[in-house]
């Protein structure tokens, strides 16, 4: 059994606020650049280059820290549900700036907060798959409150995010925690809290991730119609359907006894 250590409330705030940083400085710097190319050039190519080159930035600084918001930060109060359409906007908007095509498939409703904010991190985790570029494919289907949420991932090199297997169920012994590392181990907390298992596995050249709720539907008892007396009747349950191999899971499933 593996030991699952938590960060300290100001370390992974630190970590996250790093990371946030780490997307939002590329695009802040280019438009700096920008300026510094108009403040210094006469040729007016030059100048028209700077301010496609400031607009293109600034669309990307705002479209990251767009999405930024929706998936770290606090979006509405505790228990709140957010239109997955809005989560939709901030992914396409971030992903215009990535390498990989996207794609997304869900219907228009309302989702708890923390469910929203982890398929938003999975986008992260997808765009860590395919580091060449390539294809992402999101579907998320099922009821709102429990959401069966697929990323299908493919694009050269495509590969399971790395340290995956130990972040997602938030195991971090001998692993080290930095701005990059956080993000997956923040996701596996977000999966927790919302009764979700999250998974990885390799399917021939490409990567496909998925988010599943554990919380098991109601099973209805039936009395049985006859039973002779003096004898005891037993319910047997049925063996479940092996899973998928999966590379890293965050919920335990509770054990029920006949």
């Amino acid at each position: 059994m593996t030991n699952e250590i938590e960060l300290e409330a100001l370390d992974l705030a630190a970590l996250l606020c790093s990371r946030v940083c780490h997307d939002i400085i590329s695009p802040v710097g280019a438009i700096n650049n920008g300026l510094e190319v108009l403040d210094e050039e006469t040729n007016e190519e030059m100048k028209a280059f700077a301010f496609d080159l400031i607009r293109k930035s600034a669309r990307q600084a705002s479209a990251k820290l767009q999405f930024a918001r929706l998936a770290f930060g606090a979006a509405g109060s505790a228990g709140a549900e957010i239109d997955i359409g809005d989560a939709e906007k901030v992914a396409r908007g971030y992903m215009d700036g990535e390498k990989a095509e996207f794609s997304w498939t869900a219907p228009r409703a309302l989702m708890p907060k923390n469910q929203v904010k982890l398929i938003l991190n999975l986008v992260l985790m997808a765009t860590a798959a395919v580091p060449r570029g390539g294809s992402i494919k999101v579907t998320v289907e099922g009821e709102p409150s429990k959401p069966d949420v697929t990323f299908h991932c493919s694009g050269p090199s495509a590969r399971i995010p790395p340290a995956f297997e130990k972040l997602i169920p938030g195991t971090i012994v001998d692993v080290n925690i930095d701005a990059h590392a956080v993000q997956p181990y923040y996701a596996g907390l977000l999966a927790r809290s919302c009764g979700m298992t999250v998974a990885a596995v390799l399917e021939g050249t490409d990567v496909i991730i998925t988010a599943r709720s554990t919380a098991a539907a109601p099973v209805v008892e039936e009395a049985p119609a006859e039973a002779p007396a003096g004898e005891t009747m037993f319910a047997e349950a049925a063996p479940e359907a092996a899973e998928p191999v999966a590379v890293a899971a965050v919920a335990d499933e509770a054990t029920h006894q006949a």
